[in-house]
């Protein structure tokens, strides 16, 4: 299936509306044509044309080919008869009222088909957009880590907009055109079928030169899309890392950087804009040769007897001018369809990936942890590079499990796998004996809850913030969650207390803040199995003592894999593993480590605790 083709497939939801669009452009195309209609006994009466007399009203025989001399002899007596009984004058003004009523209708029905696409287009960019969040959500972690966040922004706004206005808008005009000019050309036929042969020997040429133009126009389009998106990239790390560019003093690098990418970005778009400008002028251009060669083709016609009478060749000339615009449009719209299909292949690149994560067809639903979780045997790289190298692991239900090591030996790896957020190259992952990629991923990940370095919080209240994923969340049980993680005391001091919005990030509130209403949020949860990524690192002295204090507490007759950094908070953990370069060098509680006189018991001498 063709992009332009799917994307419209989008539109079969909204076929009612979509429907009575179509319905009111019909409309629109025959009241145009009566509205010019009823000026031919306006001019006919002003160029003073004599026509034969008409004695009775005429009959249609039933026959095609009859159909034109009907509608002109039917016209000349209805204005003979109003000629006789009113007079030229009252004629004409009857005429233009007539006239004004076409009108009217004409313009009534354009804005009711533009009406009801309305609900199309809205509605359409509507789903996209929920169809790119909702995959967004699908998506495992590891997908977003190869890919800049910018780039996502950019295929979600101004792609599924680029969408709206260039593919829904072209088959807008894919439909309301067509009609136009067919209900028009239909009508250049019955005025003279000569003339209106003659005047369809451009419009080929006129395709084919506008379909040259939208090809090189896709091409830039493309590499347009692509720079815009390292630009809202780069935009984007500029909001978030303001403070390390101001202390490296980076910002004319980061600036350069920046602009760079705006240049190429703007030549980019100068050489889309003008291949799309030149579209519309040379239809125009062809427009005007149509309509000198009709002008003399006609003419020569009227100078041999076989042409058009005054009032019906204006008649002819603007009928046939009306019917250049939605040629034109028709135009523009190949070359729409063409830049709005390098964004719709952006959007359905992201829409057509296939989780690699995902449930197995026969997966099972488990419901609760029972005995351990076993690392067995795993290997896992990133990028060609080993990360995790023949490791096993086994936490029995109920421990605390502690993993100590230099950066880049693979911790918060260990972290990422047992949560299911990458899977393992080569061994498995257990739960109770269970391949954890034969559990339904929604089950498997319900056991487990997480308190990670870095806080995140989103721009909400701090009630909905702590009952995250909860349904139905009660005041009370989200204030105890609260006061097990000590964070209750500094609720009560916000403005609206639970009700208080925290900003992006949770950025009116301090790091300490922040963290306890992370270990609120697990305490909500009441999972089996606690998994904390170096919890405490990023926090002071007080604010780590509230937050130890609150993740014992959350700890406490739980099973739980502990990232430490600082090892004075895993002092107590049942086992301790250290690690090098993917690799156990050493396992055993905090005593047992210290008389090994080992790794462990370097590191902790570092930090000067014991």
């Amino acid at each position: 299936m063709s992009l332009f083709k799917r994307a419209n497939s989008y539109v079969n939801p909204y076929k009612g509306t979509f429907s009575l669009a179509i319905v009111n452009n019909f409309l629109y195309a025959i009241f145009n044509v009566v509205a010019l209609g009823f000026m031919m006994p306006i001019l006919a009466i002003l160029f003073d044309e004599k026509r034969e007399k008409i004695i009775s009203e005429p009959n249609f025989s039933g026959k095609f080919v009859d159909l034109k001399d009907y509608i002109s002899d039917f016209s000349s007596y209805q204005l003979q008869e109003l000629n006789q009984k009113f007079g030229d004058q009252d004629t004409l003004l009857i005429s233009c009222v007539l006239f004004l009523v076409a009108f009217l209708l004409r313009n009534v029905f354009s804005f009711l088909s533009e009406y009801y696409l309305i609900d199309l287009r809205s509605g359409v960019t509507r789903d996209f957009r929920k169809q790119i969040h909702e995959k967004i959500l699908e998506l495992p972690t590891s997908y977003f880590s190869e890919k800049k966040k910018g780039d996502f922004i950019t295929r979600f706004s101004n792609d599924v907009g680029e969408i709206e206005g260039s593919i829904l808008n072209s088959l807008v005009e894919f439909i309301r055109s067509p009609i136009m000019i067919l209900v028009s050309l239909t009508s250049l036929f019955f005025l003279n079928y000569q003339l209106t042969l003659f005047t369809l020997i451009v419009f080929p040429i006129m395709g084919t030169l506008i379909s040259l133009i939208g090809k090189s126009l896709k091409k830039y389009a493309g590499k347009a899309q692509s720079e815009l998106s390292g630009i809202i990239s780069y935009f984007e790390e500029s909001l978030s890392f303001n403070k390390i560019i101001k202390i490296f003093n980076a910002e004319e690098q980061i600036s350069n950087r920046f602009n760079s990418s705006l240049d190429r970005f703007r030549m980019l778009t100068q050489k889309v804009l003008k291949r799309k400008a030149l579209a519309s002028p040379t239809s125009e251009f062809l427009g005007g040769i149509t309509i000198a060669l009709l002008v003399y083709f006609g003419g020569t016609l009227s100078l041999q007897g076989n042409g058009l009478k005054g009032s019906e060749f204006i008649m002819y000339i603007s009928l046939f001018y009306t019917m250049l615009d939605p040629i034109k449009k028709l135009a523009k719209s190949i070359s729409d369809v063409q830049k709005g299909e390098v964004s719709a292949q952006r959007v359905f690149d992201v829409l057509d990936t296939i989780p690699d994560i995902k449930d197995k067809p026969n997966a099972l639903a488990v419901q609760e942890f029972q005995q351990e979780i076993t690392f067995k045997n795993i290997t896992f790289s990133y990028e060609e590079k080993n990360v995790l190298q023949d490791f096993s692991l086994t936490i029995p239900k109920g421990k605390t499990v502690a993993l100590v090591g230099q950066s880049g030996s693979g911790k918060s790896t260990l972290a990422n796998l047992i949560t299911r957020f990458y899977d393992v190259d080569q061994g498995e992952i257990l739960l109770d004996g269970i391949n954890i990629k034969d559990i339904k991923i929604k089950d498997y990940r319900s056991l487990f809850g997480m308190v990670t370095q870095e806080s995140i919080l989103f721009n909400d209240t701090v009630f909905n913030n702590i009952a995250l994923g909860i349904k139905n969340p009660t005041s009370e049980a989200v204030e105890h969650a609260a006061k097990v993680a000590n964070a209750d005391e500094f609720i009560q001091q916000l403005p609206e207390k639970y009700q208080t919005n925290i900003g992006e990030s949770g950025g009116k509130l301090s790091g300490g803040q922040r963290q306890r209403l992370s270990i609120a949020r697990a305490v909500m949860k009441n999972p089996p199995i606690m998994v904390l990524d170096e919890a405490t690192s990023a926090l002071d002295t007080e604010s780590e003592r509230l937050v130890q204090d609150a993740l014992d507490h959350m700890l406490e007759n739980r099973t739980s894999l502990v990232i430490a950094h600082r090892l004075s908070t895993i002092k107590k953990a049942d086992v301790i593993v250290v690690m090098e370069q993917g690799k156990m060098i050493e396992q055993g509680t905090h005593t047992e480590l210290m008389n090994k006189n080992g790794k462990y018991a370097k590191l902790v001498e570092l930090q000067g605790f014991e």
